[in-house]
């Protein structure tokens, strides 16, 4: 409880203007005020909530407040709680959750018509809505559906690889017409090497047509996803701002001209890990497009695509176009002199291997001051030594990206890395290191470094190193400022340019 006294203390000092030092003699957590305790708890899971709410009876009168149940996950694979039974459930909608419950993520086994009626008759301002359909192997019966939530902007559908979901969707077409953003999540991350047969277990092409305010589309990871999916979803959606199909191999870019044509607000475009066609790709009327935001990570476009399209999109602000054996210092070139990199504030170059040291300095010489983020990682001759040479560059990132997971004949020199960092980039919000720990070398005096760091870059909010050494002793010395959740491992977090996009808020799923 003793924690819990000195925040206590500090949070009624600062709402009163005194000294924390006078006010915690006089003051624990039990004779603060609800609201303030409120307050407290609001920062908290809903697993630590309910821990609380075992410690007396006011606490749990606090932590079944409505208010700290806007937002509910009950997957707890990903962190969420586990509800033990649907009679459970039903008890929570009605008195726990009830008007304020706005966000909601529901797993196989919870997902049934009386639990969806009780939501849409209890919860009238849920707006967002999450189902796990993942690990189903059989659907509960829908037939006597006849209600759902009706004010849904934001829904998600994680798929089944063998459920067909027809007998669902069907009931709820009537409902989701309101709904603004729309995540299909496929098994993308789950499949195996081995083909399999394919099926299509959601009728994209009868979706589209019950969802017509669409602004947001996420297919992702899905195996069966293609190029016909997309022209049905360009067809209808003319408020179509965000187009996301990442992962999704069976897309070769076929329809992109007739997307282009249709969607005149579309401003983000992401297809990552795709099977685009350079013949496909440059059919499309790129000069007369409104795209802001493009990721073509881990496509086979060759030279003269990438040529053609770059230098005729206008307004480019965000590129990713790493893993790209046709990148190249020659793409580089022509795209500058094109003028279309004006606009850029984002570069990814992930894994490009033909562009050249001097390719790279020579361009972000004359666009390094406009970059907000540059991930220049997975490129063994892109060292510590450019390295220092763009740092200078950069001083208005907030995302650098750099190093690789291979290990190098070379070592990296961390320390005078760290001050040109802290030097430079004063704004930086997020860096990743990826080299490999072997290949880092730091000295006695590391902590002078990463200390000038520290103090410099106070925007610094996530900061990723490979396990070793030197992760243990930068995450000490930030864990001693009271900065605990900064230092991260590449085993559980990557830095990505996705931050930036602007639809970034809508495109978190899971």
């Amino acid at each position: 409880m003793d924690n819990w006294n000195v925040l206590a203390a500090q949070t009624t000092a600062q709402a009163i203007g005194r000294d924390d030092t006078v006010v915690k003699t006089r003051l624990t957590i039990e004779k603060l005020p609800d609201k303030v305790l409120l307050h407290i708890f609001s920062y908290l899971s809903h697993r630590e909530i309910c821990r609380l709410a075992r410690i007396c009876r006011r606490w749990r009168q606090i932590a079944y407040d409505t208010r700290l149940w806007k937002n509910v996950s009950l997957r707890p694979e990903v962190s969420g709680l586990h509800v033990g039974s649907l009679e459970m459930l039903l008890q929570l909608i009605s008195v726990r959750f009830g008007p304020t419950l706005r966000y909601i993520e529901l797993p196989i086994e919870l997902i049934t018509h009386t639990v969806l009626h009780e939501l849409s008759g209890k919860c009238p301002n849920l707006t967002h809505m999450l189902l796990d359909f993942s690990t189903a192997m059989q659907l509960h019966d829908f037939s006597e559906m006849q209600t759902f939530p009706t004010k849904l902007r934001y829904m998600c559908i994680c798929l089944s690889e063998v459920i067909f979901m027809e007998g669902f969707m069907r009931k709820i077409y009537n409902f989701i017409n309101g709904l603004e953003v729309l995540h299909l999540i496929g098994s993308y991350e789950k499949c195996e090497e081995d083909e399999e047969e394919i099926y299509e277990v959601i009728n994209v092409h009868k979706l589209k047509s019950a969802t017509p305010n669409l602004r947001v589309i996420n297919l992702y990871g899905i195996n069966f996803i293609d190029d016909s999916h997309i022209d049905a979803f360009s067809s209808n959606c003319i408020q179509l701002e965000c187009l996301a199909v990442n992962f999704c191999n069976k897309v070769t870019g076929s329809t992109l001209k007739t997307l282009i044509q249709r969607s005149k607000r579309l401003t983000c475009l992401l297809m990552n890990g795709t099977s685009l066609k350079s013949e496909f790709v440059m059919q499309a009327e790129w000069d007369k497009c409104a795209l802001q935001e493009l990721d073509i990570t881990a496509t086979d476009l060759s030279t003269e695509c990438l040529v053609d399209m770059l230098t005729r999109i206008p307004s480019l602000k965000f590129l990713s176009a790493g893993q790209i054996n046709g990148f190249n210092d020659s793409v580089l070139k022509l795209w500058m002199e094109s003028g279309n990199t004006r606009p850029l504030i984002s570069l990814d170059m992930d894994s490009s291997d033909n562009i050249t040291d001097e390719g790279l300095l020579k361009f972000l010489q004359r666009h390094g001051h406009q970059l907000s983020a540059c991930c220049l990682s997975g490129m063994p001759h892109i060292t510590d030594q450019l390295w220092m040479s763009i740092l200078p560059l950069l001083g208005n990132c907030k995302i650098i990206v750099m190093g690789t997971a291979e290990k190098l004949g070379v070592n990296i020199h961390v320390d005078q890395l760290m001050d040109t960092i802290a030097s430079n980039c004063g704004n930086l919000e997020r860096l990743e290191l990826r080299w490999d720990p072997d290949n880092l070398r730091f000295s006695d005096k590391s902590q002078k470094a990463i200390d000038i760091l520290r103090v410099k870059c106070l925007k610094l909010r996530c900061m990723v190193l490979s396990d070793g050494r030197y992760y243990e002793t930068v995450k000490a010395n930030f864990e001693r400022a009271d900065r605990i959740t900064v230092v991260r491992t590449t085993t559980c977090c990557r830095v990505s340019p996705y931050h930036l996009l602007r639809n970034y808020n809508d495109l978190i799923f899971n």
